[in-house]
């Protein structure tokens, strides 16, 4: 049972609404959050070693609390949590269950995102966040972490005086880059080159070749760069998609394009989404690119979302079904597109910020 957490998606939705309404943006973190849940069924447990009660080793304990590591405790905390906002006023966000919401008197919002124990809180006035902090810091064990500035591997850096944002990952991927040795490599200038060719194929087959990349860390290289992708690097969405396809089985070629990725990511460590203050509504852009996958002729849907020129929302993967014409994975892929503008325009609708999709861009 895994625990609910807030949408990379709006995160950036609300980073853009701090910035464009230079509203103050604090963080708080939940001390062992899952001890706070309460249990709905009866859990009993073997007694812990050193903690054997005598002449009653076979008796087993009923828990009245849940513990770390039961699948029912993610589940109890946000349940426990969600209780807590509604009951002060909070209104959960109809397109994001982590994302909470409160009108103020006076017209004010104030706005917190939940990742499972990890908390963004935005309002105009700093005294309704220690509002806030005291009412959670009542009910749950709490640490003040004061502004922020960096949550979950993401850097979050403010210049006030002229209303600019930026959500860097610069730390995260220089930690990555020498986990996999390529902190000295000499950057390249694209994600993926033109000559790579990736498909099945290229799979090992005999014995020696599927021992010989058991002992390569493929797995954990994809992992740390869809994280890299997901939460501030919309450049890496297709080369990304596009070697995550073998990660059953990947040969020495989709190694060296995971390498190539790495690379270039070593010459892009400064990249970072910026937020600002603008007029503009929010902007798309959408592609397919027909049969793109050699293996099972599927095509690529590919869009990104913009406010202001920064990126807030991005997608690149193989459509769910084989597209007979570039006419029909056209129309595929903008409905794609299509279901992520209405998604983000009721987002932000319900967060107060009455934000026009503008332009859904296409080439077809």
């Amino acid at each position: 049972m895994f625990s609910l957490v807030v949408k990379h998606r709006s995160i950036q939705a609300l980073l853009d609404i701090v910035a464009m309404h230079d509203l103050e943006l604090e963080q708080l973190d939940v001390k062992i959050a899952f001890l706070h849940s309460e249990l709905e069924e009866d859990i009993y447990m073997q007694q812990p070693e050193g903690f054997t009660v005598l002449e009653k080793e076979d008796y087993v304990c009923l828990l009245k609390k849940s513990l770390y590591g039961l699948k029912q405790s993610p589940r109890q905390w946000y349940k426990r949590f969600d209780s807590f906002m509604t009951s002060h006023d909070f209104k959960r966000n109809s397109f994001d269950s982590c994302v909470y919401f409160k009108k103020n008197s006076d017209g004010s919002f104030v706005y917190l995102l939940l990742y499972v124990d990890d908390m963004l809180i935005a309002t105009k006035d700093k005294g309704e966040i220690r509002k806030v902090k005291a009412q959670l810091s009542e009910e749950f064990e709490m640490k003040d972490l004061g502004p922020a500035k960096k949550i979950l591997g993401m850097e979050i850096l403010r210049d006030r005086k002229t209303s600019k944002l930026y959500l860097s990952q610069k730390g995260y991927i220089e930690k990555v880059l020498c986990r996999f040795n390529m902190q000295s490599a000499k950057p390249v200038s694209t994600p993926l080159s033109a000559y790579f060719r990736l498909s099945s194929a290229l799979s090992p087959q005999s014995d020696d070749k599927i021992e010989y990349m058991s002992h390569v860390l493929y797995s954990s290289a994809m992992g740390s760069l869809m994280y890299a992708m997901v939460c501030s690097h919309p450049d890496l969405s297709y080369a990304v998609s596009a070697v995550n396809r073998y990660m059953a089985n990947p040969g020495k070629e989709h190694w060296k394009v995971v390498q190539w990725i790495l690379i270039y990511l070593r010459g892009t460590t400064d990249v970072c989404l910026h937020f600002r203050r603008t007029e503009d509504g929010v902007i798309g852009y959408v592609d397919a690119d027909f049969a793109e996958d050699l293996d099972r002729k599927r095509s690529l849907t590919g869009y990104v979302f913009t406010i202001g020129g920064c990126a807030i929302s991005w997608k690149a993967t193989l459509q769910t079904t084989v597209a007979l014409s570039t006419t029909e994975a056209e129309y595929m892929a903008i409905t794609e597109a299509c279901k992520e503008a209405i998604w983000l325009k009721r987002l932000f609708s319900e967060l107060n910020e009455d934000l026009q999709i503008s332009t859904v861009f296409c080439d077809s």
